[in-house]
């Protein structure tokens, strides 16, 4: 098996697990790729990528091109003379960088690829009440996340899990993955698979705030698992008269309530959604507060309306 001088590109928390297994694997990591520092927080003070901080132990080059196709970058890249390069939740690469090292360009995607390409797989697949999911690793080629296949992992959801916690547990998953994909590579025994030809693709955008706002006319089980992966950024939420709730954990409820109306039933809040369903919130955040239980919320509440905006 040869040493395979590896180049990874990666941003933020996830990435982390991913690029530490490389720099301890029989492999050589010959530098890293990652965003600019940026201003963040009311003091605005820079702050490094998770990648970066990581990055800073390892005694590589580190490159943070504001630009992935300005001939400085190219440029310091190609001196790197790397074998592949290795994608972990990074920009959207230009073909003068994915196609540069002679074994090409790898990246790890957290879904069973062809179904859910995009920014956001591990939320959407939350939100969308699936029971599995999985973890990809490809060769990038020029349309996003359809490249040819080399391994896939496929991963159970829990009922009640997060986003945070699937989060969690698919990084460390992934960072064993791409460690097999890469020992793979270097065997020379393997066979990239084309991305099955499937019908029904389910996208996986982006993430915005306004995702998050809660139709209490769907289904419980629907809110359950939007309220579920969007836990803990950036929420859930619902209004009352204009105010944000934050809704960060919820149960299914047996009591029928008119869809958004609440009542604290045995010390518990319960909310009317859709169909005759309800949902028992667990813990909530009204807007300029801390999270908090609902008991808690229960006990303080002193507003008459037990209404969520519809």
């Amino acid at each position: 098996m040869q040493k395979l001088r590896i180049v990874f590109m990666g941003t933020p928390q996830f990435a982390v697990p991913i690029v530490e297994a490389i720099f301890h694997s029989k492999h050589e990591l010959v530098g890293v790729v990652t965003a600019e520092d940026k201003p963040s927080g009311r003091g605005l003070k820079v702050t490094e990528s998770e990648v970066k901080k990581a990055a800073f132990n390892f005694n590589v080059p580190i490159l943070q091109p504001n630009k992935l196709k300005s001939p400085d970058f190219i440029d310091e890249l190609s001196k790197l003379n790397a074998d592949i390069f290795i994608v972990v939740a990074f920009r959207m690469l230009p073909e003068i960088v994915w196609s540069m090292p002679r074994l090409g360009t790898y990246n790890l995607h957290a879904s069973l690829l062809p179904q859910y390409r995009g920014a956001a797989p591990i939320n959407w697949a939350i939100i969308n009440g699936e029971k599995t999911t999985g973890l990809t690793t490809f060769k990038l080629q020029h349309e996003i996340d359809t490249g040819n296949i080399l391994l896939k992992k496929e991963i159970s959801i829990g009922e009640n899990e997060t986003f945070g916690e699937l989060y969690n547990r698919m990084m460390h998953m992934g960072a064993d993955l791409v460690i097999q994909s890469l020992d793979l590579i270097a065997s020379g025994e393997y066979t990239l698979q084309p991305q099955s030809e499937v019908e029904n693709i389910t996208h996986a955008p982006k993430i915005y705030t306004e995702t998050g706002k809660i139709n209490w006319e769907l289904e419980s089980s629907q809110i359950h698992n939007l309220v579920r992966g969007l836990n803990p950024y950036p929420s859930a939420y619902g209004l009352i008269q204009n105010k944000k709730i934050k809704i960060h954990k919820t149960l299914q409820a047996n009591i029928q309530l008119k869809p958004g109306t609440f009542e604290f039933i045995n010390k518990k809040m319960i909310v009317g959604c859709g169909n005759n369903t309800s949902l028992e919130i667990l813990e909530l955040q009204p807007e300029g507060k801390k999270t908090m239980k609902a008991q808690d919320f229960i006990n303080g509440y002193q507003n008459g309306t037990k209404q969520f905006d519809i």
